[in-house]
């Protein structure tokens, strides 16, 4: 449990920065189930071990 809540979350806007797509695209992935995240209240947010485990699999 420790190892979670030392990892660092990301919003959908760091996560379409870093892949460089938009939003709306990294909404469709995780609506999708390609990218797993977790809503808190209206916000969701990516694992950051969840987005380099996506980008290796997926080679986005």
């Amino acid at each position: 449990m420790t190892a979670f809540r030392d990892e660092r979350l990301l919003t959908i806007a760091q996560v379409a920065e870093r892949l460089q797509l938009t939003e709306n695209t990294i909404r469709k992935y995780v609506r999708a189930g390609n990218l797993p995240a977790l809503k808190a209240g209206r916000v969701w947010r990516v694992r950051e071990s969840d987005l380099l485990e996506f980008i290796q699999r997926d080679k986005v």
